[in-house]
């Protein structure tokens, strides 16, 4: 028997809950209010998250030693590893020059700004958050906005606001397919039934979001008499992604929403744009219109937009490949490229820690070790598959080995600072995890009873807060959400369902994307404007995501499958 968790160490919930998030309040304090840097701000959690594990929860202090430590190797690993590569892709093709072509095909498709943003950042980075996901839609479609022109924060926010409505299938499916590992035995279901039925009631919260989404993140580049302008593209963006969204999510997989619904998304405003052009060309202040290259013949146009794109095309092809056993599971062993680079992982029970924590109810309907594990996989992460489409893309482009090399050595001094964050970021949410403070604040947002379905998506969204990733915040707070629900007699499904729909909405202030996109634009340092630019949209969001959950639990019950 190891040492067991109290979540109620001042004797009362409410209480003890206030200790619990005090390094929550140290950090947003430090980062939106003080202004300080993510990683000065993330400093100043740890080091409060450690002294909350240590006075009020009384853990001990190998066991907060060994938590620490795994938290920051696991920021490393998988987290910075995916950020980090993600963000060296992306300068590898502007080293080669290859982003010029970019800018010019995307100025051939529309010289609007609104629709730029529209195809980049909800389109294509919905594509690659379906693909990879942790954090490289975030830092590939900043860079490459910035780079064309827009305004280095702002790119940024409309990168956040963006990488939301896709986050829950992110990965091919992977958030619900933890969320479905981890409480199909609490339902006495098995994993794959659990995760139908959680992408199916998934697929039945966000669409509506999906709508919303594109427009709003127009009114925030532009305000609302320019969206107005642009009504069809708006429409068209958010409809096929939102469509395609619930027919895959109810019918087909959750493997397959993200990369589906951005295809058909994209593929709807290439359509509107075909037979239908802003009354007016909508450009920033600063630029000249005059200025814009002649469009080339369209054989040509064709030729040079296809070139332009080889290397993301490179980089789906790569990650679809290393994927391609999930999508096709009945693939003889010598083509399931997946198996492959599976059979390269390495799972290290972390040594001081393992087991050595004793979960309770209500966060698990037994006393429970609780794992600790470091799972290194060493070539299926998609960081490893974005590091290998880099290289290949390179040497496609006629970059050298020793170009490639320059340009490895400058992505990590351009990172070191967004690392440090990401590394204590995941340290605090370690830190807050094995005491049970996180655990503390899951319940008190339980004790609400009637409201439960409401604030159950603000609990997803404190677990990407605290994470980064919401299949992090599944595996969090998920089995506390289902036996919560259970006890409160609501739906299940849909207690876990909001968990992942609201947490999506906490991924655009998670301190560690913040870091990851204002260093991909070459803004470190500016993480409190990003924060103070998007936090209380998040919240809002997160509300709506509230008002859906509770009017489906109390109004809407036909809405819950099975």
């Amino acid at each position: 028997m190891g040492w067991v968790q109290n979540y109620e160490p001042l004797g009362g919930l409410w209480g003890s809950a206030a200790l619990a998030a005090l390094p929550i309040a140290v950090l947003l304090l430090a980062l939106g209010v003080a202004r300080r840097s993510a990683h000065v701000s993330a400093a100043l959690g740890l080091g409060c998250a450690a002294a909350v594990a240590l006075a009020v929860y009384g853990m001990p202090v190998d066991l907060l030693a060994s938590a620490t430590g795994l938290g920051l190797v696991f920021g490393i690993w998988p987290i910075a590893w995916i950020a980090f590569n993600a963000v060296y892709f992306h300068n590898v093709t502007v080293e080669t020059g290859r982003f010029e072509s970019i800018r010019r095909a995307l100025a051939g498709f529309s010289p609007d700004r609104r629709i730029q943003a529209l195809l980049i950042a909800f389109g294509f980075g919905a594509l690659l958050e379906g693909v990879a996901g942790g954090g490289s839609p975030i830092a590939i479609t900043a860079a490459m906005m910035a780079a064309l022109g827009f305004q280095p924060v702002k790119a940024v926010v409309l990168a956040l606001l963006a990488n939301t409505a896709p986050v829950a299938f992110g990965g091919l499916g992977n958030p619900l397919i933890v969320l479905g590992a981890v409480t199909g035995p609490l339902m006495d279901m098995r994993p794959e039934q659990a995760t139908e039925l959680f992408s199916a009631m998934v697929g039945r919260q966000l669409p509506v979001l999906s709508l919303i989404i594109p427009a709003f993140m127009v009114v925030v580049l532009a305000g609302w008499r320019r969206t107005a302008e642009v009504w069809p593209a708006v429409l068209a963006t958010g409809l096929g992604f939102a469509v395609a969204q619930f027919l895959v999510a109810n019918f087909v997989s959750p493997s397959l929403v993200d990369v589906v619904a951005a295809l058909a998304s994209m593929g709807s405003l290439w359509a509107v744009t075909k037979v239908w052009q802003p009354p007016t060309v909508w450009r920033f202040d600063n630029e000249d219109a005059d200025a814009e290259a002649p469009a080339p013949a369209a054989g040509a146009a064709a030729h040079s937009g296809i070139r332009a794109w080889t290397p993301y095309l490179i980089l789906i092809a790569v990650i679809f490949a290393s994927r391609i056993g999930s999508l096709f599971p009945a693939l003889p062993g010598w083509a399931n490229i997946t198996a492959w680079l599976q059979a390269a992982t390495v799972e290290i029970p972390w040594p001081g820690l393992h087991e050595q924590v004793v979960r309770v109810a209500p966060i698990t309907s037994e006393d429970t070790p609780y794992p600790a594990l470091l799972s290194l996989d060493l070539l299926f992460s998609a960081g490893t598959v974005a590091l290998i489409a880099a290289v290949i893309a390179g040497f496609v482009m006629r970059a050298t080995p020793g170009t490639l090399l320059k340009v490895y050595w400058r992505t990590f001094v351009q990172m070191r600072w967004a690392l440090a964050t990401i590394m204590m970021i995941l340290a605090i949410a370690h830190v807050m995890n094995y005491p049970g403070a996180t655990s503390t604040l899951g319940l008190a947002f339980a004790q609400t009873g009637f409201l439960f379905p409401f604030f159950a998506a603000y609990v997803g969204w404190l677990g990407v807060f605290l994470t980064g990733s919401d299949a992090s915040a599944n595996s969090l707070f998920g089995p506390m959400q289902v036996i919560s629900a259970q006890q409160l007699g609501v739906d299940p499904v849909l207690a876990g369902a909001a968990n992942t729909s609201g947490g999506v909405m906490g991924k655009m202030i998670s301190p560690q994307n913040l870091a990851v996109g204002a260093t991909a634009i070459g803004q470190t340092g500016k993480e409190s404007a990003l924060l103070r630019q998007t936090f209380w949209w998040s919240v809002m969001l997160t509300a709506a995501v509230g008002v859906i959950t509770f009017l489906q639990a109390h109004l809407f019950q036909w809405m819950i499958p099975g």
